[in-house]
């Protein structure tokens, strides 16, 4: 059960980041990019023609915790690795990219906050 929610308020994070980009002018590419060695939340297109790899992390309170405190060096790298794979399967190696995260804060009333850092590599 605790599953299910978990992957609910995920959605509902991602679902808010990627409203926030677009609110920015940032174009998504693709959201859930998947291959063997993890996912790629949310992948955009800055009008600057820079790649973000979007890290997404979503609460429903801080007891376990900010949400960026899940970013550890190990996660970063693996996301650093992806953007790479995705680069090189899209015939974008070379291309401008950056690795950004999005902290999402959600109420009980279903309000959220989105603290955005971007470049975190």
């Amino acid at each position: 059960m605790q599953t299910k929610h978990n992957q609910r308020t995920g959605a509902l994070g991602e679902e808010a980041v990627t409203r926030y980009l677009i609110e920015h002018n940032t174009e998504i590419v693709e959201r859930n990019w998947r291959i063997r060695e993890g996912e790629i939340d949310i992948i955009a297109l800055h009008p600057s023609g820079v790649f973000a790899f979007v890290e997404v992390k979503t609460r429903s309170s801080l007891v376990f915790g900010h949400p960026f405190e899940a970013i550890n060096r190990d996660k970063a790298h693996r996301m650093q690795r992806l953007a790479l794979a995705w680069l090189a399967t899209h015939g974008c190696l070379g291309c401008d990219y950056q690795i950004d995260v999005a902290a999402v804060l959600i109420g009980s009333n279903g309000a959220h906050s989105i603290e955005y850092r971007a470049k975190i590599l």
